[in-house]
């Protein structure tokens, strides 16, 4: 969890400042890829207040209501962060660049500013602010990387696509997702800008002001997507899930598992639920003792099993899925 923090309030830090210097750039210029990337950190501002508060939701104590505590309020937080910041500020972004490839002309890139004496090209405000927060977003997008390959190394996970597809810790996974999009926005930002200033058109600003439009609203389904598997109940990967499976049916007295469940329940947390049959021979304490231990052995094997279950069977059953 402090993990997940740090992650966020880096690049919520490092997206305030840079919305500030990307509207600055945008006022003395008028770029569409410079308003383009405005929107994109402003979102990514508020996207980081909405993760936050989801950190904070998920840290409630279970109570009646909630009997498994708050966990799942991070990924409902995050989806709102995908749809609504991600969706808006795309939209604006793709609309905005649209206009300006339809009513393109003569690329505009403000008067001459005097700064401490020294006059220059407002052009050069643009590529300052794209250089500095490629710094910043940098900066924050290896914080990010970090989280990540944390979780990779955990699991086992060979590759991020992997992880993507397959992480809890959609936090971690969200800050880092932005991250990357911040950092190939600007990249995009910085292009449309330089042909822009080279060709005299303004053509290729909101070209790129479209692309990167495009790039916020696929990562923003593509995030809602991850953030739904887990909302609606998924399951540990099959690989882990039948590790635990083997350890329960290779347990002295059990003779067949007939259904073994698992879900999150918030990042990194799982419960466990399973129907075991035990040996008829055993008395009542005998299989209540080795529940007992079946758990704690599940417990210490995945260290995300927060909960378990078991329903016995007190009779011998073959059905083994």
């Amino acid at each position: 969890m402090a993990d997940s923090k740090r992650v966020v309030v880096a690049a919520g830090v490092a997206n305030a400042a840079i919305s500030v210097l990307k509207f600055v750039g945008f006022l003395l210029t008028g770029s569409p890829s410079m308003l383009s990337e405005t929107y994109h950190s402003l979102s990514d501002t508020g996207n980081q207040v909405f993760l936050l508060v989801g950190l904070r939701y998920s840290d409630r104590q279970a109570d009646r209501t909630h009997p498994f505590g708050y966990g799942k309020a991070q990924f409902f937080y995050s989806f709102l962060v995908s749809v609504l910041l991600f969706g808006i500020a795309g939209w604006a972004s793709l609309s905005h660049g649209y206009e300006a490839i339809v009513h393109a002309g003569s690329a505009e890139f403000g008067e001459p500013v005097r700064l401490l004496g020294y006059q220059f090209r407002a052009v050069y405000v643009n590529y300052a602010v794209l250089a500095g927060a490629f710094v910043f977003e940098g900066g924050a997008l290896r914080t990010a990387y970090r989280g990540m390959r944390a979780d990779m190394s955990e699991h086992g996970w060979g590759d991020i696509p992997e992880a993507f597809r397959k992480t809890s810790n959609i936090t971690t996974l969200t800050a880092f997702t932005e991250d990357t999009v911040a950092v190939t926005g600007i990249a995009l930002a910085f292009l449309g800008v330089l042909l822009s200033d080279y060709t005299g058109s303004e053509l290729w600003d909101g070209l790129a002001a479209v692309c990167i439009g495009v790039l916020l609203m696929g990562f923003a389904l593509a995030l809602a997507w991850e953030n739904k598997r887990l909302l609606l109940g998924e399951s540990l990967p099959k690989k882990e899930e039948d590790e635990l499976r083997e350890t329960v049916a290779g347990w002295e007295g059990v003779t067949g598992i007939p259904d073994f469940r698992t879900v999150y329940f918030g990042p990194n947390r799982v419960i466990v639920a399973a129907d075991v049959a035990f040996d008829a021979g055993l008395d009542t304490d005998d299989i209540d003792s080795r529940i007992t231990a079946i758990e704690d052995a599940l417990v210490e094997e995945n260290p995300h099993v927060k909960k378990v279950y078991i329903e016995p069977e007190a009779t011998e059953s073959t059905g083994g899925n």
